[in-house]
């Protein structure tokens, strides 16, 4: 007999069901069941419905259970965009922001991300993947249950290598999926920045050299690049993005983040999974991006850490009829955060995104956005059973209580990955009635 277990007791039951991206409207449409329950088995969803429908099934009675207790459960967050392994925090850079000096002015000063370059390249394996771990059971620990990991802190052959590899050997050992995305792109390395043929020399590095050996070792699904001012131009990313496409490789890009550059059009142009920021988007932008199937990722963790202004226009986007998705953008510099509660509550608040439109920017958007829309971002028949479970009684205090860890259980393919201190959970395996009766008083 196959592995069966029986979820029952949200008062709120968030499955995300239906066909698609979310577009406009839609994107607010969560299809709650009261008082919802899951039948698993072997780690998918078998049925889904209320506890009343899903307890008369035949398999029900045999199978495992678990009661959350009239809390609410959702798919579990899918985090499309997070610069997972890097070597130590740039708190010395926060405290500069505060006092006034630019992202751009700390990064011409050697700052930014050529200092966490520096940093990694010096840094073991065994370092980065302790630093790398401790921060993955912090993100099962929010409610996440798949995430994207770019490379990108290396920039020249064996360190990016070593990132991707790490990307692999995290992969094996904890629950979480990791999605590989090769970020080789991000900045022009300071070595190649003394010369004038060093930005060429190096874009021939990552075309004719990293991209080959990293689509050939499958060490990434996709390839990323940072176009923007003091990175790479938008001809640049094209090249190096379709090389990337030749050798199989999906593209996405970090676009429109500090200036304007195109590299939202070329995104489109490109059939990119996601173009990535959208700060200084413009009108058609944004009108392109509705008529495409390019998911619009944005970040506003990182606009929030670095005290800017201006976010990305979510409601321009959303009401245009774009495919929004929410990411934290994990990383040392512009963000260190690894909540997606804390994301929605930002997006709620900044980006002025309802509750609901941000819980399904974070889960089923963000898995189109990674290209798993099938088996992941929604709770619906014959997709992975992975369950973000909070101690609300509203989906809507989520985002509400901002700052808060109301995560009570994470669950990843039909197995409890994280559970709070707080959090008691009784399986009672293939309990008859009356076991199951002894159960509940105990309990």
């Amino acid at each position: 007999m196959p592995n069966a277990l029986l979820i029952t007791g949200a008062s709120q039951l968030l499955t995300l069901r239906g066909r698609g991206p979310r577009r406009g409207a839609d994107l607010s449409n969560l299809g709650i069941i009261k008082d919802g329950a899951l039948l698993v088995r072997d780690g998918l969803i078998a049925a889904v419905g209320t506890r009343a429908k899903i307890e008369s099934l035949p398999e029900s009675s045999a199978a495992d259970k678990l009661d959350l207790g009239g809390r609410i459960a959702l798919p579990g967050f899918v985090d499309s965009h997070t610069h997972l392994v890097h070597a130590a925090s740039r708190a010395e850079e926060y405290e500069l922001k505060i006092r006034g000096a630019s992202y751009e002015e700390i990064a011409r000063k050697g700052g930014g991300i050529l200092n966490s370059v520096k940093k990694l390249r010096s840094a073991t394996s065994d370092a980065l993947r302790a630093r790398a771990l401790h921060a993955l059971k912090q993100f099962v620990a929010y409610g996440t249950t798949t995430l994207e990991a770019k490379s990108g802190y290396g920039l020249n052959v064996p360190s990016e290598l070593k990132i991707l590899r790490l990307h692999q050997e995290l992969a094996a050992v904890q629950p979480l999926d990791i999605v590989s995305t090769f970020l080789g792109a991000h900045v022009v390395p300071e070595d190649y920045r003394r010369t004038p043929a060093g930005v060429a020399q190096y874009i021939a590095l990552l075309t004719e050299s990293l991209i080959p050996e990293v689509a050939t070792a499958k060490l990434a699904e996709f390839c990323d690049v940072f176009c923007d001012r003091g990175a790479f131009t938008r001809q640049q990313s094209k090249q190096i993005l379709s090389t990337a496409q030749r050798h199989g490789l999906a593209p996405r890009l970090h676009a429109e983040q500090l200036s304007h550059t195109g590299a939202t059009q070329l995104a489109i142009q490109l059939g990119a999974a996601s173009c990535d920021h959208l700060e200084q988007v413009n009108a058609s932008d944004i009108g392109a991006l509705a008529k495409s199937d390019t998911v619009a990722t944005l970040l506003p963790g990182c606009d929030f850490h670095l005290g800017l202004k201006k976010y990305a226009p979510a409601r321009k986007l959303i009401e245009a009829g774009a495919i929004v998705a929410l990411a934290t953008d994990y990383n040392p510099g512009t963000s260190p955060t690894l909540s997606m509660p804390m994301i929605l509550s930002l997006a709620c608040d900044q980006l002025r995104m309802t509750p609901a439109e941000a819980i399904a920017a974070s889960t089923i958007n963000a898995a189109f956005a990674l290209r798993r829309a099938k088996q992941i971002g929604s709770l619906e028949v014959g997709k992975f059973a992975e369950l973000a479970v909070f101690d609300l009684s509203d989906y809507r205090e989520i985002p509400y209580y901002f700052g808060v860890n109301t995560s009570w259980l994470t669950l990843k393919r039909g197995v409890v990955v994280h559970a709070s201190e707080k959090t008691v959970i009784q399986f009672v395996e293939k309990a008859g009635p009356q076991d199951q009766n002894s159960a509940d008083q105990e309990g």
